[in-house]
């Protein structure tokens, strides 16, 4: 008998499967259940985290918010309304940056983004992927360092592994599967060096963000 997709009851008592169907010892399967425990723990604090991001107009509202589950964010830097996560405790934002409408930030494996750096709306950034040579389609994880003085345009995507250079410009919609290096203008799918920035004496400031953005 099957009690679930996971466990079995039979004559010869309980049995444990992993999701390949793959036997289990009965550690393993208790290990298995703690983790899957905690990770539903973790999606309800997404779950808040979301609502947080997505219906609260006050931006130091939201900052404080996120900071007390683990986000790392310096002085000045502003994460726009409707921007999601997997995980913050990975992330860490330096100062003067902002983080635009509708972006994702992945932290399930180190996310440095540092200071004056300008990440438009709907951009989306990985750091953990499924390894395609992986017999059981397992996820890999790899940290994402964007540098000072970064911009990322509306609706790029960036990949695991992937570091982006000071003052480096990423164009919109842009695909990002390898380094970038300093001051490098880089775009398309998968993106391509396309230009250098003229540029390379940075020193602005992005400045405070609208209240209620």
């Amino acid at each position: 008998m099957i009690y679930s997709d996971n466990i079995h009851i039979g004559t010869k008592g309980i049995s444990f499967t992993d999701k390949h169907g793959k036997p289990l010892s009965i550690g393993l399967a208790i290990k298995k259940a703690f983790v899957r425990f905690a990770n539903w723990g973790f999606d309800l604090e997404l779950v808040l985290v979301h609502f947080v991001s997505e219906h609260i107009i006050f931006s130091n509202v939201r900052k404080f918010m996120f900071k007390l589950v683990g986000l790392k964010i310096g002085k000045g830097s502003t994460i726009h309304m409707g921007v999601r996560f997997f995980s913050l405790r990975g992330i860490t934002i330096g100062e003067d940056s902002i983080v635009g409408f509708g972006c994702f930030l992945d932290g399930r494996e180190k996310l440095s983004i540092g200071n004056h750096v300008d990440i438009a709306s709907e951009a989306m950034i990985y750091n953990s992927e499924h390894d395609l040579g992986s017999e059981g389609f397992e996820a890999k994880e790899e940290k994402v360092i964007i540098n000072d003085y970064v911009f990322v345009g509306p609706r790029a995507i960036i990949l695991p592994g992937v570091s982006i250079g000071k003052g480096a410009v990423i164009a919109a919609g842009a695909v990002v599967t390898k380094d970038v290096e300093n001051y490098q203008i880089v775009g398309g799918v998968p993106a391509k060096v396309i230009g250098e920035r003229v540029n390379k004496d940075l020193a602005y400031r992005l400045g405070r963000a609208r209240l209620f953005q």
